[in-house]
Parts: structure tokens; sequence; C-alpha cells
């Protein structure tokens, strides 16, 4: 079993021609950094949450899961063990499918210069967090680690992937979201937005990486939520908020240490969100 590819969080091991090993490790990144801290347990409940995902959603798509389970014979299983899924070799259709609910984020951004997200005209008057008219389908180009995403319109993410397979991603990525986000308003989570991966596999297309985790989403506490502001979240804009408005990085290397607090409280909002969301199903 071979290393083909480390990301910012994420391991990938050939198993064979047509199967993968996705290990998700305890680093964190935030702002196109690989910060030096990492989080306790990060790797396992992420890989609880997607497995917990990609299983609920799998009536909407298929996806390259096959085992959550799986260790490789002869290895150190303490290296893989929760934190790992076997899944099926797919490839890469190269576009970010972000999907929003809530204005946040670069859409608070953006909106607040344009009032327009990715060429989506919004109404007048929004405040930060406020829940958009209906759900909206914002795409970027799938940067290279290291580089930045860039937000694009969808004439431009259709001429990158081509109409049909736009067409698709963008309806699956909204259907997934909205059935997502049910569930989660069930749990007392608000799932804000979150971005979807979508690879070809047996000549069609299905849904890979990872699966509405915090690394991937923000969610916030449905009891708390309150518009105009940004909102008490179970992912890891805590931790962007200690390095841009705490500690006023300026988002060049050197990546700064975390300090034990924002450790012990940044796994805490990720062991939270697993809980509420898949524990006991």
């Amino acid at each position: 079993m071979n290393l083909i590819y480390q990301g910012k969080v994420r391991d990938v091991y050939e198993v064979d021609k047509e199967k993968l090993l996705i290990v998700a490790s305890d680093r964190i990144s935030a702002f196109d950094f690989v910060l030096p801290t990492p989080i306790p347990d990060k790797g396992k409940i992420l890989t609880r949450l997607s497995f917990f995902w990609f299983n609920y959603v799998k009536d909407v798509i298929d996806n390259h899961l096959i085992s959550g389970t799986w260790t490789p014979p002869g290895e150190d299983a303490d290296k893989f063990r929760d934190r790992s899924m076997l899944v099926k070799r797919a490839k890469r259709i190269d576009l970010e499918c972000i999907v929003r609910g809530y204005l946040s984020g670069s859409g608070w951004k953006e909106y607040q210069k344009e009032q327009s997200i990715c060429g989506i005209k919004l109404p007048s008057g929004l405040k930060e967090s406020a829940r958009l008219p209906e759900t909206i389908f914002t795409p970027s180009t799938k940067a290279p680690d290291g580089e930045h995403d860039i937000n694009i319109d969808e004439g431009k993410a259709a001429d990158i992937v081509g109409k049909d397979v736009f067409r698709f991603v963008k309806e699956k990525s909204i259907e997934i979201y909205e059935k997502a986000s049910y569930y989660a308003e069930t749990k007392g989570i608000i799932l804000a937005d979150t971005k979807f991966e979508f690879g070809m596999a047996d000549g069609k297309i299905i849904l890979i990486d990872e699966a509405l985790t915090p690394d991937s989403s923000r969610f916030w506490e449905k009891s708390l939520y309150q518009p105009g502001r940004p909102q008490d979240s179970f992912d890891k804009q805590f931790v962007r908020d200690y390095l841009e408005k705490t500690i006023r990085w300026n988002k060049k290397p050197p990546v700064p240490e975390l300090p034990r607090e924002i450790v012990e409280k940044t796994r805490e909002k990720y062991l939270s969100a697993q809980r509420r969301l898949c524990d006991g199903v």
C-alpha cells in the first residue's frame, strides 16, 4: 500500500487499481495553511461524520464509500483505526460545489460589496448570517494545495466541467444540502453552508472526498441563532476567528501555534457536532 497524496488534512493510499484508503489526520488548516498544532481525535471525528452522511444521503446520489472499518493487513492498526475510509477510485471533477442557505463567510463579504454571490443577485438589506430566500449554489475553482479557490459564476463553472456535468452536480448538491439541513435542524443544529466534491467512476458521477463535516461546513447552534452577527459554531470558524481577530495573524509564514485552550475548545466543538448529529443513529 503506497502513499500517493498528502493533503492538508487527509492522506491517500493506493490499495489497488480500483480502491484507495483515505486517512483523516488530526491536522487542521486555516487560510490555506496547515497549522503546526493538531487537534486530538479530529480525524476520527471527521471520519465518523463522513461515514454517517455518506449513508444518509446515498438515496440522493451514489458515493465512493466501500467500508469505514477496513484496516490494511500487516500494517500498524492504530495508525488507521477509526480514521480511515476504504473508497472506490474516481476521477475528480475539478469544481468546488458550495451550497449556501445562509449569508456568511466569503458570501457575506461578497454580498456587502456586490449585493450578489457568484453572480446571483440577492435582495438588499440582508444581515450577516441571514437565512437566504432560497438555497443557492455558488461554485469555486478547485485550486492546488497552497493556492486560493476562486469564486466563479455558473457560466464559468459550466465552461470548466461541461454544461451537463454542471447541471447535475448543482442539482445534487442542493438536494443533498436540503436533506442534510432538515435533519440537522432536528438535532438543534443549523447547516449554514457546505461544500461537496464529485468524481466519475464506472461511467457515472458520484459523491467523493468528505461529506458535511466541521471542516467543510458551517454548523451553528440553532437555539442561539440571531441574524446580524457571527454565530456560535461547531466548526473551524472558531480557529479562524482566533487567528484573524484575536492574534491578528497576517496569514503569512510563520504559521502560529494554537494555545491549549483553543485546541481543547476546537476539539470540544467538533465532538459536540458528531455526538448530536450521529451518535445513537
